[in-house]
């Protein structure tokens, strides 16, 4: 209870900088950059107020921090120069009355309460204190091939999107021929296996609904059909491409 009443204030204090940045920019996307870093976060604060297994807190330690610095990176430097994102302004432009509050209570508290949420069996992980067993290795390793798959996918659209001949086109080789999402994909495997990670002891089984939640988001809720509704709209190949290729979970694409 201790260390999870630290990551609140922790989360808190992230947000509220997060918040007072967005307002100077003028953009609430800086959301985005700030949520990789708030996981990171608390697997700091999580560390620093245990004393579990020396091995097991750093194996957690380590996986998180390196997701979601990686995120930050990558969502920063897409995201620089841009103007605020188009989903941001639909929601603000619904605000009843101060836009900055409205975003306040409709985002980032939602996503503060998310991300202590999900981040639930990284703190249960860092007070286990038998060593790491098969299952925390399991773990490891899903944990890998998910990162893999994020990292990987993100940098071949980042290279499509950087082609001028792509413009208008779907990506559609690569990790992007087995999974139209191969990034949300391994966004969900990697908190699968960390998940994996705190299951090794009891408490840590108890923590499955965080990375069900996690990929209920990304593949039923804000990730996945967010973005199809709007390449549907803007990409006349998009329905080809949904047709034939796997909606999540990485597949061999179907024949025309």
């Amino acid at each position: 209870m201790l260390v999870f009443l630290a990551t609140v204030v922790a989360v808190a204090v992230l947000l509220g900088l997060t918040l007072a940045v967005a307002v100077r920019l003028g953009r609430h996307s800086v959301i985005d950059v700030a949520w990789g870093p708030g996981f990171a976060l608390i697997a700091v604060v999580s560390y620093a107020l245990t004393d579990g297994d020396p091995a097991r807190r750093l194996l957690v330690l380590a996986l998180t921090v390196v997701w979601g610095v990686r995120l930050a990176v990558h969502i920063g430097v897409r995201n620089a120069g841009r103007p605020e994102d188009p989903r941001y302004e639909r929601m603000l432009a619904k605000a009843p009355g101060n836009r900055t509050m409205y975003a306040f209570r409709t985002v980032y508290l939602t996503q503060g309460a998310i991300m202590l949420f999900v981040s639930l069996p990284v703190q249960v992980a860092m007070a286990g204190t038998r060593g790491i067993g098969w299952l925390g290795w399991i773990g490891a390793v899903v944990w890998l091939i998910g990162f893999s798959f994020e990292a990987i996918g993100d940098r071949q659209l980042a290279r499509f999107r950087a082609d001028p001949a792509s413009a208008g086109t779907v990506l559609d080789t690569g990790l992007w021929r087995y999974t139209r999402h191969p990034n949300y994909f391994g966004d969900a495997m990697v908190w699968w296996g960390l998940f994996l990670i705190a299951a090794e002891r009891w408490p840590g089984v108890l923590t499955v609904l965080s990375p069900i939640v996690m990929t209920y988001f990304l593949a039923a809720k804000t990730g996945k059909p967010l973005l199809e509704r709007q390449l549907t709209r803007t990409r006349p190949a998009y329905a080809d491409y949904v047709r034939r290729t796997s909606g999540f979970v990485p597949l061999p694409p179907r024949k025309p």
